[in-house]
């Protein structure tokens, strides 16, 4: 393509200049353009730098010899770019990356001397010192990293004398070496500490790379136990097997003793792994041998062939299939068959080629009741569904353990092809309810899944206001969840009560508020028919939730209404302006008592004023927005005599006790059982509040309590030793050291 825009002759004549820089500018500018055009990801600047700094087969790094990013683009005449976002570099243009590699002689052996780079780096003195444990972000070995997870892929592809010699020299000590953790934490192996790395040596390394030359050299070794197993209970074979490396999972099984069968600690064998990866001719060879089990399964119960229909893997699944002595109906722990595991991810040929036996059952349940075409629905794979329901032993109504079908899945989710292709079945029934008795319709409105909620819409027999169990409607959930455009389609049908109670007696209005919903609150409260101050069955009305849950903007929008009680209590006696105190709403609190006709100070059932609970709770903020209201009686008890100083001294809230004490409450009043602020805060050991208290003079710190307990003996009963200290008598007090 290069030549073809004429590029080729420009791009020879810049090679030419780059050579003809000489000396070192010539080598930084060629091997650049050959770790740029042969890296296999992208570098960064710090790496590529770095790469270029290495002497081959140094035992040390010499940062001395890492050239700036600025002297490396120099050196490279333009032909080289750093992306500024990624801070990586690239070529200039594509088709410099095309005649690049059509130059098989312009670098000579890139990929076996990126090899050679790469383990001289692995290799050096300062990467072994850093044993298992390399440094976070690894700022001074940036080129850590690639050199752990790619040397081995340049060496298999080229490998010279030299870098095997390093390679070997590498797994003197890799089980400890930094790079194996690198590699290993980049294979995300689930259930196992990054710490405890073990056991994975030179011959599980170049197993897993597939370099077939030192996997030979390591299995001639008279040390060498080719069945040695890892921190994963994986052999070499496992890792060969697992990454396609034909060649290599021969040359382990040519050895005598070799464990082809032998599973690692997952229950997973060489054939498991090689058939979950799609690895055919591994497969293949691994089925050749007798003492192969082909049905094996691992500790999930998952069998070779499971796995390799789970991934899509068509070939291996004929392989498998092609045996007698493997079992295509077999059910994994969680009763789920192969088919069943193709059809939840979509793999139509893996679903046609079971299908295409005659013992394979396609409507085989899960141990969740799940079968293939519920699966296949629920995660909207519409050509799946259909191959599924051209079969005639396949129920399309089917419901799972919840009492859900494949077409309730759908219509949560918004599978609006596999809706439609469900719908357009007779023996399916739209109106079905799950154990919860929650239709399609209910389910797709909770979700949002406005497509699917028109489409269900559009049915003569669709109940559009069905209540399920908890009395819950379709509206109902639409308003719950916020969805706008759910409540708009609903509201548009003369057959949905907009007032409909559930069994809390709660409105589709309360749920919105509840929550938060603005846009849904308006447009319900858009309608002549919704009553914006309905109580449920405890007394709370839309405006209560959107108090008690401070959604200040729902709170603004029903008091904008002349029909909204702002004071209306529930059946405790609790105002909307008592919950926004007590959770410290200040700015909820603040709308409310902007309004005449809200009472600042009114009581509930127990005798709790709002200053009360927000004392209690220990909100400063909205204390002090309470007390500056007129009609407010800061010193105000409960039915028990508990006053709002008494509830803040007794939950050690020293700002609200200030705040009370400064508008000269009685900072003694006791409760019914004769208590005081003073033994409350003693007997929870609230020091500062003890010493604010005891500077009031009207507190008597001798005070009994109908027990005939004072605030010290209280002190005393719980061991609060700060306490027992301030308020004994000075004649009793530890004599100062002298």
């Amino acid at each position: 393509m290069a030549d073809g825009l004429g590029l080729g002759d420009a791009y020879g004549a810049t090679l030419g200049r780059i050579k003809g820089q000489g000396g070192e500018r010539a080598r930084l500018g060629m091997a650049a353009l050959m770790w740029i055009s042969h890296s296999e990801r992208p570098l960064s600047a710090d790496e590529l730098c770095h790469a270029l700094a290495v002497e081959l087969g140094s035992p040390s790094l010499n940062t001395d010899n890492v050239p700036s990013i600025g002297t490396l683009l120099a050196c490279c005449q333009g032909l080289v770019m750093v992306e500024k976002e990624a801070s990586t570099v690239r070529l200039t243009h594509f088709t410099l990356q095309e005649y690049l590699r059509a130059q098989p002689d312009l670098f000579g052996a890139a990929h076996s001397a990126m090899a050679e780079i790469c383990l001289s780096y692995l290799n050096s003195q300062q990467v072994k010192a850093f044993s298992t444990s390399p440094p976070s972000g690894l700022q001074d070995t940036p080129f850590l990293e690639y050199s752990s997870l790619y040397w081995g892929v340049h060496a298999r592809r080229d490998l010279s004398d030299c870098a095997k010699l390093l390679a070997l020299k590498l797994f003197d000590d890799y089980n400890s070496h930094a790079s194996t953790k690198i590699l290993l934490e980049a294979q995300e192996i689930w259930g196992v500490d990054a710490d405890k790395f073990s056991g994975f040596g030179g011959l599980h390394c170049a197993s897993f790379f597939g370099i077939i030359e030192i996997v030979t050299s390591l299995v001639e070794m008279e040390s060498c136990d080719i069945n040695q197993m890892d921190f994963t209970g994986s052999a070499p074979l496992h890792w060969g097997a697992q990454n396609g490396h034909e060649e290599v999972v021969k040359i382990l099984l040519g050895r005598d003793g070799s464990g082809s069968d032998k599973p690692d600690n997952d229950g997973q064998t060489p054939l498991w792994r090689a058939a979950h990866h799609g690895h055919e001719g591994v497969v293949k060879i691994l089925l050749g041998r007798d003492d192969i089990n082909p049905d094996k399964p691992d500790n999930d119960g998952r069998t070779p062939l499971s796995w390799a229909a789970y991934s899509g893997h068509e070939g291996v699944v004929e392989i498998l299939l092609g045996r007698d002595d493997v079992n295509p109906n077999k059910l994994d722990n969680g009763g789920q068959t192969p088919l069943s595991w193709a059809a939840c991810n979509g793999h139509e040929g893996v679903v046609k080629i079971l299908l295409g036996r005659d013992d394979v059952n396609p409507d085989k349940s899960d141990n969740d009741g799940q079968t293939p075409l519920w699966r296949a629905a629920y995660c909207g794979h519409e050509g799946v569904v259909k191959i599924l329901l051209g079969r005639g032993d396949v129920n399309p109504d089917k419901p799972d353990n919840d009492g859900q079908t494949p077409l309730w899945r759908a219509a949560y989710y918004g599978h609006e092809g596999v809706v439609r292709i469900l719908l357009g079945r007779d023996d399916v029934n739209p109106n079905k309810l799950d154990n919860g008795g929650q239709t399609p319709l209910s389910w797709a409105a909770c979700n949002g899944t406005e497509g699917v909620v028109k489409i269900l819409l559009g049915r003569d027999d669709i109940n559009p206001d069905k209540p399920d169990n908890d009395g819950r409607t379709p509206l109902s959930w639409a308003a719950y969840s916020g969805h706008e455009g759910v409540v708009e389609i609903l509201l548009g049908r003369d057959d949905v009560n907009p007032n409909k109670l559930d069994n809390s007696a709660q409105t589709p209005l309360s749920w919105a508020a509840c929550n938060g919903h603005e846009g849904v609150v308006k447009i319900l409260l858009g309608r002549d028919d919704v009553n914006p101050d309905k109580p449920d069955n405890d007394g709370r009305t839309p405006l209560w939730r959107a108090a008690y849950y401070g959604h200040e903007g729902v709170v603004k929008i029903l008091l904008g209404r002349d029909d909204a009680n702002p004071d209306k209590p529930d059946n405790d006696g609790q105002t909307p302006l008592w919950w926004a105190a007590y959770y410290g709403r200040e700015r909820v609190v603040k709308i409310l008592l902007g309004r005449d006709d809200v009472n600042p100070d009114k009581p509930d059932n127990d005798g709790r004023t709002p200053v009360w609970s927000a004392a209690y709770c220990g909100h400063e903020g909205v204390v002090k927005i309470l007390l500056g209201q007129d009609g407010i009686n800061p010193d105000k008890p409960d039915k028990v005599g508990r006053t709002p100083l008494f509830m803040a001294a007794c939950r050690g809230r020293e700002g609200v006790v200030k705040m009370l004490l400064a508008q000269g409450v009685n900072p003694d009043k006791p409760n019914i059982n004769g208590r005081t602020p003073l033994h409350l805060a003693a007997w929870n050991g609230y020091k500062e509040v003890v010493k604010i208290l005891l500077r009031q003079d009207n507190v008597n710190p001798n005070k009994l309590d109908k027990d005939g307990k004072t605030p010290l003996n209280r002190a005393t009963e719980n061991g609060h030793q700060e306490v027992i200290a301030l308020l004994q008598p000075p004649e009793h007090a530890a004599p100062s050291p002298s």
